[in-house]
């Protein structure tokens, strides 16, 4: 395991080994929750990587499933003090989808559908602001500023030198076309998409209206995937108070299939630039013209 890799990973490794372990015992996880005294939960959260967990927990899950090998042991409870380590993101109070970032910082590529909003990896700071405004109108402005410092923090796995995230959005018409912080912002906010899909690593598909019905209209989701072969790909389908991670290799190519589909029906790539492009410049006119109005994000 290398020293890259993030504590969200480790935690996840270090579930799978420990459900293999329960696995080839014959135990059931209601069954070492009740040897344990423990909720059943814990351990499906311990399996799946979404909770930390303590060397302890470690410790007794091995004599639970009678784990003789003490060097195996000692192995799995440095995995769990490695995974108890803190991302970048912990320096940020009440961040709600930790989770993903973390599977977003060690991940080797990303494909996102956006239906609505542009991709948070490619936001300029005032469209990204204008948008968390918008999802949290009662929010105070610092937790507002502190968001935005989040998102722009993760846009550093797109241009990090030399590991660079492999992004891959296809991006619906209206994500486009609605006003987001106004029409000046949106016309940067475009120019900057076309701006970065030119970076070689990076691909910006557009999907028209005129394309009609997509397998994507049921909503947003990203497919996330690693470099290490043991780290199985993950779904992210965000939700407005909780998120769900499917990672079932059926799921995993079931939305596989769904964005090649997506891909496929969307503009290629020089198409999708010249149709950002046109509508950048629509919104730079109308910015010109003082449609903007109040729709202003204030200053």
């Amino acid at each position: 395991m290398t020293s890259t890799v993030g504590p969200t990973v480790r935690r996840r490794r270090l579930g799978q080994e420990l459900r293999r372990l329960r696995q080839e015992k014959g135990m059931t996880a209601e069954q070492v929750a009740e040897e344990l005294m423990v909720s059943q939960s814990k351990i499906s959260r311990l399996e799946n990587g979404r909770r930390s967990i303590s060397a302890r927990d470690v410790r007794d899950l091995c004599r639970a499933y009678g784990v003789e090998d003490k060097a195996l042991v000692e192995s799995l409870m440095q995995m769990a003090k490695d995974s108890r380590q803190q991302g970048w993101w912990n320096a940020f109070a009440d961040v709600p989808y930790s989770v993903y970032i973390g599977f977003e910082t060690d991940a080797a590529s990303l494909r996102v559908y956006e239906p609505q909003v542009l991709p948070g990896l490619l936001q300029t700071p005032e469209y990204a602001d204008a948008v968390i405004r918008g999802a949290l109108p009662e929010a105070p402005a610092d937790q507002i500023d502190q968001r935005v410092q989040v998102r722009m923090k993760r846009q550093e796995r797109v241009t990090d030198p030399l590991s660079p995230l492999r992004l891959w959005a296809v991006v619906d018409e209206a994500a486009m076309r609605r006003v987001v912080g106004g029409h000046r912002v949106m016309s940067e906010q475009l120019e900057y998409l076309v701006h970065m899909s030119r970076e070689p690593h990076v691909i910006v598909q557009a999907l028209p209206f005129d394309m009609g019905s997509h397998p994507g209209m049921s909503g947003q989701f990203a497919i996330l995937e690693f470099s290490d072969e043991s780290d199985t790909s993950v779904v992210y389908l965000e939700g407005v108070t909780s998120d769900l991670y499917l990672e079932k290799l059926s799921d995993v190519q079931s939305y596989s299939m769904m964005y090649e589909h997506l891909r496929a029906q969307a503009l290629n790539v020089e198409q999708s630039r010249q149709f950002i492009s046109d509508i950048a410049r629509e919104h730079a006119r109308r910015a010109e013209e003082g449609a903007d109005g109040g729709s202003e994000i204030p200053r």
